[in-house]
C-alpha cells in the first residue's frame, strides 16, 4: 500500500459523522438550541482521529483505553424584526419599529471517552457556555445541558467497504432553561428538556478522498410544572418538537499532517406545542436549520492533531458564523503514548 492510499484508509477506518440533535420551538429558541448544541457537530472530533485509525480491526477506541478532548466554539447570530400593531377599530398602524438583535455565543467543553469493548464506545461531554444579548445587553456565564452517547460498530472495518457506526445520544437539562428564567432580563444555557437521539453513520473511500454521512432522529419529552410568566399569561406546560436531521461531507488528507474536511448539516424541526393558564394553545411553526462547515486538522505530535473549523448558516435558524477549535488533552495513563 502506498503512502497515499495509507492516509485515506486511515480517514475512512474513523471518519463518520456524528449526531446533529437539534431541537426548537421557535426562531429564538432554534437559536438556543443551536447554541447548545452546536458542538454536536463534531467534524473536528473526526478530523482528530483521522490518523489514529490505521491497522486496527475497528475504529472506535479499543477495549480500556479512554481519550479526554476539549473543544472551544464561537457562534454569531443576528436577527431583524419587525415589530407592528394595528388598531382594531380604524386599522391604523399604531406601531410600527425594526428591532435588531444580535447574539454573541461563546463555548467550550470537555468530552470524555471510554471503550467498552473494541467496537463499543461511551462518551459523556460537559459544556459550558458564555452569551451575550445586545439587544437585552445581558451577558451570562453557565454550564450547558450535560449529554451521555454510546457508539457501536456492528461491523470491524474492511477495506473499500462501507463503515458504519450506529449511536445513540441522551441529553440532559442541567443547563439553564429557557422556561425557568425571566425571558426579558436573562438568557438562557440549556434547551429545558430531556432529549433522547439516535441514528447510523458510514464512511466509504473513494480514492482520493473519503465520503461519509448520517442520519438520526432526536425525541424531545415534554416540560411539565412550569410557572414562567409570559406577557399576560402563565407558561405552564411544553411540548417540544422532534427533530430529524442528516449530514454529509467528504474528508482529504493533503499530508500525514494536514487534512481537510468539508460537510453539511441539516435539521428539520417539528412544531411545539404551549399550554398556557385558562386553557390557552399556542404552536410554533416547523422550522429548518442548515450549516455548511469546513475544518482543517493540523498533527502537531504523534498522540495531537490540532483542529480548526469555520461554517455558516444558511437558514434564519441557524447561526451566521461558527468558528471551532478542538484538540485532545493527554496526561499520563489516559491515553496510549502519553
Amino acid at each position: 500500500m502506498n503512502m497515499k492510499s495509507g492516509k485515506v484508509a486511515a480517514i475512512a477506518a474513523l471518519l463518520l459523522a456524528q449526531p446533529v440533535a437539534w431541537a426548537a420551538e421557535s426562531v429564538e429558541e432554534a437559536r438556543d438550541a443551536l447554541q447548545t448544541k452546536e458542538d454536536d457537530v463534531t467534524e473536528e472530533k473526526n478530523l482528530e482521529e483521522v490518523f489514529q485509525a490505521a491497522e486496527k480491526q475497528y475504529s472506535l477506541l479499543p477495549s480500556g483505553q479512554m481519550s479526554l478532548n476539549f473543544s472551544a466554539n464561537y457562534n454569531y447570530y443576528r436577527d431583524d424584526r419587525i415589530d407592528i400593531a394595528l388598531d382594531e377599530d380604524s386599522g391604523n398602524i399604531s406601531r410600527f419599529r425594526i428591532e435588531q438583535d444580535a447574539q454573541h455565543s461563546f463555548g467550550s467543553s470537555l468530552s470524555f471517552d471510554y471503550g467498552i469493548w473494541n467496537n463499543l464506545t461511551f462518551n459523556t461531554r460537559l459544556p459550558v457556555s458564555y452569551k451575550y444579548d445586545t439587544e437585552k445587553d445581558v451577558s451570562q456565564a453557565a454550564l450547558g445541558d450535560v449529554s451521555f452517547g454510546l457508539r457501536y460498530q456492528p461491523f470491524p472495518v474492511r477495506p473499500g467497504a462501507v463503515n458504519t457506526t450506529l449511536y445513540t445520544t441522551l441529553t440532559t437539562p442541567t443547563g439553564d432553561s429557557p422556561y425557568d428564567i425571566n425571558v426579558n432580563t436573562e438568557v438562557s444555557s440549556g434547551s429545558g428538556f430531556y432529549s433522547l437521539g439516535g441514528g447510523v453513520s458510514m464512511s466509504k473511500v473513494v480514492d482520493p478522498v473519503v465520503l461519509y454521512g448520517s442520519l438520526g432522529y432526536s425525541m424531545a419529552f415534554d416540560i411539565t410544572g412550569i410557572n414562567q410568566r409570559r406577557g399576560s399569561d402563565t407558561l405552564e406546560e411544553v411540548n417540544p418538537g422532534d427533530s430529524i436531521n442528516f449530514s454529509m461531507g467528504l474528508a482529504y488528507a493533503l499530508s500525514y499532517e494536514v487534512s481537510l474536511s468539508a460537510s453539511y448539516q441539516q435539521s428539520y424541526n417539528f412544531d411545539t406545542e404551549f399550554f398556557f393558564d385558562g386553557g390557552r394553545i399556542a404552536r410554533s411553526e416547523d422550522s429548518t436549520s442548515s450549516v455548511v462547515n469546513t475544518s482543517i486538522g493540523l498533527r502537531s505530535s504523534k498522540n495531537r492533531i490540532i483542529n480548526l473549523s469555520f461554517g455558516f448558516g444558511l437558514t434564519e435558524d441557524s447561526p451566521d458564523v461558527l468558528l471551532g477549535l478542538s484538540m485532545p488533552i493527554d496526561f499520563s495513563g489516559l491515553k496510549p503514548g502519553a
